[in-house]
């Protein structure tokens, strides 16, 4: 068994990719690489790419990438499952391994990518707060436009057993169990779990992979990091100011990670969250098993925030 690093990037297939380009930088994200059948796009972090879009004749999540912690460990995994290391033939180049969780998702243990160098950014500010000054004589003047996405952090699932599910992302990668629900009074009836990356005492975001019990396949969503508090606000505003895609929920703030949200749909119907102010945790983090009310999601699911989008949770 290895321990995963983190998520890398999340694979599509849509029907257009200039569509899918266009939404993706109006979100935040910049271009990395095209070809005539794949779009891919990066952060402003080092990562070459978070999200690979390849052209199809139907709209359908795929899979996603996680990065072995080095290219000894990538070796040792694909002698563990019996798969080949492969050359990736695509931009960025690299290595990789590929298997086919219980679910049906394609997942990408990868190693060897190009890194990029940092995109310029805004600079990050301090923040005052009642009782704490730490910014003095500065201010703070965020320009409007797209947020600052920094790097694909976490991604959703509809799993077909949830339980079959995290002994695969545990005995494969590593993985451990942030936190997880279940359903009215049953504690035996798991619906939900949020896994995070098996690094001991080095701190891992809350949740690498989430999950939900839920026969129809394919992502929840997938989430991305932005630079702080403004910028997850400057971003909902201009998306909402364009005037051409669907805000499905936020901004607000979630009760497992903690952290800040705002969802949007993407021109495919792609559940898509902006994210910053995440919990960070390693293993002395105590996990919960709590009860889930699926016909009151919004008091279990954020601490604050607008009513439920009337799709959320479709």
């Amino acid at each position: 068994m290895i321990s995963i690093q983190d998520v890398v990037y999340a694979r599509y297939q849509v029907v257009n990719l200039d569509r899918a380009s266009e939404f993706m930088q109006d979100f935040g994200l910049l271009p990395s690489a095209r070809t005539d059948k794949a779009l891919y796009l990066r952060g402003y972090g080092e990562n070459h790419h978070a999200y690979v879009a390849e052209l199809g004749t139907e709209n359908r999540s795929i899979g996603f990438a996680v990065a072995a912690g080095s290219a000894d460990d990538l070796d040792r995994f694909a002698e563990e499952v019996g798969a080949p290391v492969e050359i990736i033939n695509e931009p960025g180049g690299g290595r990789r391994v590929v298997i086919t969780d219980p679910s049906g998702y394609r997942v990408e243990v990868v190693h060897g990518i190009e890194k990029l160098s940092p995109a310029p950014m805004p600079r990050l500010q301090a923040l005052n707060f009642g009782g704490q000054r730490v910014r003095v004589n500065d201010v703070v003047r965020p320009k409007p436009g797209p947020a600052h996405v920094m790097r694909l952090a976490h991604v959703a699932l509809h799993v077909k057993d949830i339980r079959e599910s995290i002994a695969f992302y545990e005995s494969r990668f590593g993985m451990k169990i942030a936190d997880t629900y279940y359903l009215f009074d049953d504690k035996e009836k798991m619906v939900a779990a949020f896994l995070r990356c098996g690094l001991g005492d080095q701190l891992t975001d809350h949740h690498t992979v989430a999950m939900v019990e839920l026969p129809k396949p394919g992502f929840d969503h997938i989430s991305f990091e932005v630079l702080n508090w403004d910028d997850i606000v400057v971003g909902h505003h201009h998306l909402k100011e364009l005037g051409k895609y669907k805000h499905t929920w936020g901004v607000g703030r979630h009760v497992d990670g903690s952290n800040v949200f705002d969802y949007w749909r993407d021109p495919f119907g792609n559940k898509i969250e902006h994210f910053t102010d995440g919990d960070s945790v390693n293993d002395l983090y105590p996990s919960s098993h709590s009860r889930f009310d699926p016909t009151d999601p919004k008091t279990q699911l954020s601490v604050w925030g607008p009513p439920l989008g009337d799709d959320f949770m479709a």
